[in-house]
């Protein structure tokens, strides 16, 4: 008889820890921040065929849907416009509850990339955020700014959830959010005034690899996929690894669009870039459904850094221009310039410290083309015709975005011309021509110029911006 009871008691245990509890995905937490004016995903999972109720405190209305065969279940719930009040999510069905508090309505946007995204306000070893501590101990935001980082983490499966949660920022949750994504929510808040969340999904080092699943990746010959062979690579090396950990379990969270930081480890790749980040960025909208490229994709261009081992061929160089390329090729894609953000001794620092620049950038990029600020600078002077000026010994450069003018005419660094024996000079004279909208420039050691190039190589500051202070983008042209 004790046998048998032991036996009944065991099954029993067996059969409850059958039962799925009624869970919902990581990613929502209590101080989450939903999307406004939207149909806003809200997924989890319970036993098959349960019935779950959804019910959102804006509004009192409730939202259905029923389990599938693996448990999973999803409603979209309608946001109301954004504000500062707190609301709350109850989840019922499975026989168990789960209320989701402090839950704000704004903008969400999701950050990725590598360390330059990564890079808490905190800063890396020996590698500070300029002015860090003036923002981190400010007054506590934690209506107005949240993120939720998702943790650097790696797995050969794709993950359901991630252990992370929302934090508003206040001294302690600031010095670990992301910089870049930090000033970019920021800049947002301050103009649009409502809260503003992001999905801080970032791995130092990543490839545009790893952030790519193994089925896109099995159509590339030159990727090796085989375990022995990822597992002996530099751990932020590894192809769709990311993906599987970090992207998976945050796929399909509402949002109003992307920000990306990353190009360092495809230098030398440069010119398959264009194809992988396209890819890249058409997967990514698939994953959110967005068949219509409605969601904007900002890209962050490479600082100037003195790449090892050097080379006389700038591959740094040749991976903004690439880079460029993709930012005009991908639909609702645009870039920030950064050219002018580091110092010359951080030349040998691949994460300089001006960030709030970066993320302001991106910001403005987002207010003109997303918010109705369509007279708000955002967009770098970029060149694109190179003629010979009448004179002979000058040449004209034909600039966008900057029809107020420039910021100098006097000491530009990094603007350089060539001859036909293709020696470059620094300019020692530019002028930029109202009319024709022409930067006119020449120097006297080249009589001949047929080659003009500005931020060319792999550390090549510049100081040329428009009058409005966006930097020009690096260019290298010859005359038409």
């Amino acid at each position: 008889m004790k046998r048998l009871i032991t036996s009944i008691a065991l099954m029993l245990l067996l059969c409850a820890a059958s039962e799925a509890k009624l869970t919902v995905s990581s990613i929502f937490t209590d101080s989450m921040v939903l999307q406004q004016n939207t149909d806003a995903a809200i997924w989890g999972k319970a036993d098959a065929g349960s019935q779950i109720t959804v019910t959102t405190s804006w509004n009192g209305k409730s939202y259905r849907a029923k389990t599938d065969s693996d448990g999973r279940w999803e409603v979209k719930v309608a946001t109301p416009a954004g504000s500062y009040k707190p609301y709350s999510v109850t989840i019922k069905g499975n026989g168990g509850t789960i209320t989701l508090n402090d839950v704000l309505i704004g903008e969400v946007w999701l950050a990725s990339g590598q360390s330059n995204m990564q890079m808490p306000m905190n800063g890396f070893f020996n590698c500070p955020v300029e002015n860090a501590m003036e923002y981190i101990c400010a007054p506590a935001a934690r209506e107005k700014i949240r993120m939720f980082n998702v943790p650097a983490i790696q797995s050969y499966e794709p993950l359901e959830d991630v252990d992370a949660v929302w934090r508003g920022a206040d001294y302690d949750s600031r010095k670990w959010m992301s910089a870049v994504a930090y000033f970019f929510a920021l800049e947002l808040n301050q103009m649009l005034d409502i809260p503003v969340g992001v999905v801080s999904c970032a791995y130092g080092g990543a490839r545009i690899e790893s952030w790519l699943p193994k089925e896109i990746l099995e159509t590339y010959p030159d990727e090796d996929l085989s375990r022995e062979k990822i597992e002996s690579m530099i751990h932020y090396h590894r192809p769709y690894l990311m993906y599987n950990a970090m992207l998976s379990p945050v796929m399909g969270y509402t949002i109003k669009g992307f920000i990306w930081y990353q190009g360092c480890s495809n230098v030398g790749k440069h010119d398959q870039f264009c194809d992988r980040m396209s890819t890249l960025v058409s997967h990514w909208r698939e994953c959110w459904d967005d068949s219509e490229a409605k969601l904007p994709f900002y890209m962050v261009e490479l600082a100037p850094y003195r790449n090892k081992p050097y080379t006389e061929t700038p591959y740094f160089a040749l991976l903004r221009q690439a880079q460029h390329e993709t930012a005009h090729t991908i639909p609702n894609c645009a870039i920030a310039v950064t050219n002018d953000l580091v110092e010359s001794y951080e030349q040998d620092n691949i994460h300089p410290a001006k960030k709030k620049e970066v993320g302001e950038r991106l910001a403005f990029l987002a207010l003109n083309r997303d918010y109705g600020y369509g007279s708000l600078p955002c967009y770098s002077p970029e060149a694109v015709k190179c003629i010979r000026l009448a004179n002979g010994c000058e040449l004209g450069v034909e600039l966008t975005h900057c029809d107020n003018g420039m910021n100098r005419w006097r000491e530009i660094e990094g603007l350089e011309v060539a001859g036909s024996e293709g020696i470059f000079y620094p300019v020692t004279f530019a002028y930029f021509e109202w009319d024709t909208k022409v930067l006119r420039i020449r120097s006297e050691f080249v009589h001949d110029p047929c080659h003009v190039r500005y931020g060319w190589g792999d550390f090549k500051p510049g100081n040329l911006k428009n009058v409005e202070g966006l930097p020009v983008a690096p260019f290298n042209i010859r005359v038409e």
